[in-house]
């Protein structure tokens, strides 16, 4: 089967500036950090408080930032072992995006029927209600914690065994929502309208850049992918822009435990000496995260969220 292969030079050739789009950390301003120590050997630029800059994973480090299930065995187990990260089969996935969906249909077997580790795609339109409309259904809100390379959003590949996966056969909560409004909008206009509601509809947050990355890059491809098979033509520059802003803001950088900011704290502006010798002072409080409400075109602390605000 086809292994999924993401490269950042591809979208670097396309546009430098989609890629910076794609590396911005929208709450500090600045680039998404490593936030891991995988890359330390590479140098003190590639340390976990450092800023993933553009040039650090293109020409001659293009292979930089891989996809976990393209990583040795021993790096994975560090990461599990280090950051407790361990990817879904998308078969898993597919079970309990499953479950959202039998809860809000309010029956079961709507995008797929399953039997165990495989799922059997419906062929038939999926059929809504006056009071749960196609639009609603676009529209709702959903977020992915600790969303890795977002499996529970996109599914371009499985995360496990990095096997591709056909756009009809795509199960994430976005790959739904395209699936929806592939079938219900013909004019390219409207679909691009209903598309980005979508995108500004799902979420996700992660701690480890390189994730943040790559999760960022499944959904713009994704995109990518439904425009070229609805429509057999590939977007805009500026469509994917569009898109990409859109990914930036709702595939955040956040510390899940504090809603801040990886290593954002300012640093110390100066030093304080002591009899047992040199001590920091640390200096400032680390950036809280901010996310867009796109209904009311205005960021907000995504803390806020939280607190039923």
């Amino acid at each position: 089967m086809e292994k999924i292969d993401i490269i950042e030079q591809h979208i670097a050739n396309r546009s430098l500036d989609l890629l910076k789009i794609l590396l911005k950390d929208k709450s500090t301003g600045k680039y998404i950090k490593w936030a891991t120590d995988n890359y330390c050997y590479m140098g003190s630029t590639y340390a976990a408080d450092q800023e993933i800059f553009p040039e650090m994973i293109i020409g001659d480090f293009t292979n930089v930032v891989q996809p976990r299930v393209s990583k040795s065995q021993k790096e994975q187990t560090k990461r599990t072992r280090d950051k407790a990260e361990v990817f879904t089969p998308t078969w898993i996935v597919n079970e309990q995006n499953n479950l959202l969906d039998d809860a809000w249909f309010e029956k079961s077997d709507v995008f797929n029927c399953t039997d165990r580790t495989s799922w059997l795609t419906t062929t038939e339109k999926i059929a809504f209600t006056p009071d749960k409309t196609w639009q609603k259904y676009v529209d709702l809100k959903q977020l992915e914690i600790s969303c890795g390379e977002a499996p529970y959003l996109v599914t371009r590949y499985d995360a496990v065994t990095g096997n591709a996966i056909e756009i009809k056969e795509r199960v994430g909560l976005l790959d739904r929502k395209m699936r929806v409004i592939n079938e219900n909008v013909d004019n390219e206009i409207e679909w691009e309208l209903w598309i980005l509601r979508a995108f500004q509809s799902v979420y996700g947050y992660e701690f480890q850049g390189d994730n943040v990355l790559l999760a960022r890059e499944n959904l713009l491809y994704t995109y990518c992918d439904n425009m070229y098979e609805k429509f057999g033509h590939e977007p805009t520059l500026l469509q994917q822009k569009k898109i990409a802003n859109i990914v930036s803001w709702n595939i955040w950088q956040m510390d899940g435990i504090t809603m801040t900011a990886p290593y954002s704290r300012r640093k110390p502006e100066y030093i304080q000496l002591s009899i047992f010798g040199t001590e920091e002072q640390e200096g400032g409080n680390p950036t809280s995260c901010r996310i867009f409400d796109w209904r009311a075109n205005c960021s907000i602390e995504f803390r806020t969220m939280m607190k039923g605000n």
